[in-house]
């Protein structure tokens, strides 16, 4: 478990004679309700809010569903974005408006593009006893940001080498390469490494990199990251060198080109200004709303540029209230 001795918004920093790589701690997260979900939040934090294009990571479990009720994430809005679902235990079943219906499973890329607008659900299973994994967002860049909602299903496959396994899940690492295409330069992996692996990995130096810890621990280019903490590694390095600690480690290892823009992000929208999002947030409201309440049958929602989420019943997420200030831009 994360040290609760850390402050949840500490940024250790460390120069290895290149450039700081700086280790975000997470904080924690309630997704809403009695029973409500826990993540642990480590993207968007108060000093990085970007990655590459990766704006948003929430790590959640190992969590026992018959105590903390699963995850329940009824209908609710995307623009500007592309959502990444990866587990490591349990089961998710996906539906959204562009009529893709899926299971996020273990091992397996669920890749959802947002583009000019999509609502979506994620449930997970009746057979799901443990939930344990991430949940990442992509900006999508100024140029693509309007395209038409889709959906891909990958399954990478395997890289073994001497104390360690790799599933490249999009771009390329260990020789692998996913056929995932994306809008910006982007790497996502999963990494597996046996006690005291020492494994050093060839990058492209024109990304920075983001090394987020599962299991165990590892050593960062000589810099410790502990579970559930997020070491950013900045642009310019051809090589990546991680050693494990002394127990097996899981990682999953994040990347690309800096986006070179700056983005507003509130509540479930990437947009470019707080009008935008303003804007975006009354389309939602306007398609969820019946008389003076929001309505209780997602089938119910009206047509819109979040369309409805074709065969989920559950009622619709209202967006939250707009804070008292103006939206500010991260990038």
């Amino acid at each position: 478990m994360t040290n609760p001795e850390r402050d949840p918004d500490l940024v250790t920093c460390t120069s290895t004679g290149e450039a700081t790589i700086e280790v975000l701690a997470p904080r924690d997260v309630p997704l809403g309700g009695p029973r409500a979900m826990r993540v642990r939040r480590t993207l968007p934090s108060r000093s990085r809010s970007l990655i590459g294009a990766w704006c948003f990571l929430d790590h959640y479990g190992p969590d026992d569903v018959a105590v903390n009720g699963g995850m329940k994430v009824a209908p609710h809005p995307h623009t500007g974005l592309q959502t990444v679902s990866w587990l490591f235990t349990g089961e998710i079943e996906h539906r959204d408006s562009a009529g893709n219906h899926a299971m996020v499973r273990p091992g397996e890329l669920n890749l959802m593009t947002s583009g000019r607008g999509i609502s979506h659900s994620e449930v997970s299973t009746a057979a799901t006893g443990t939930l344990h994994g991430a949940q990442l967002w992509v900006a999508l860049p100024a140029e693509h940001r309007d395209t038409d909602p889709g959906f891909v299903h990958h399954v990478p496959q395997p890289v073994r080498g001497e104390g360690h396994e790799a599933r490249v899940f999009l771009g390329s690492l260990l020789g692998s390469t996913s056929p995932v295409p994306t809008f910006t330069p982007l790497l996502g992996a999963e990494l597996l490494l046996s006690p005291g692996t020492r494994l050093e990995l060839d990058v492209d130096p024109a990304f920075e990199h983001g090394v987020l810890v599962d299991t165990g621990a590892v050593r960062v280019d000589d810099h410790e990251v502990e579970r559930g903490e997020l070491a950013h590694v900045p642009t310019g390095r051809d090589r990546l060198v991680l050693l494990a600690g002394d127990a097996p480690t899981r990682l999953l290892l994040i990347g690309g080109t800096p986006i070179g823009e700056r983005i507003v992000m509130w509540w479930n929208f990437v947009g470019r200004s707080h009008e935008e999002v303003v804007a975006h947030r009354e389309e939602w409201q306007a398609q969820v709303r019946a008389g003076d309440g929001v309505v209780t049958d997602a089938q119910r929602v009206r047509p819109g540029r979040f369309g409805v989420v074709v065969g989920d019943r559950l009622p619709p997420i209202p967006a939250p209230p707009l804070p008292n200030a103006r939206l500010r831009e991260r990038g």
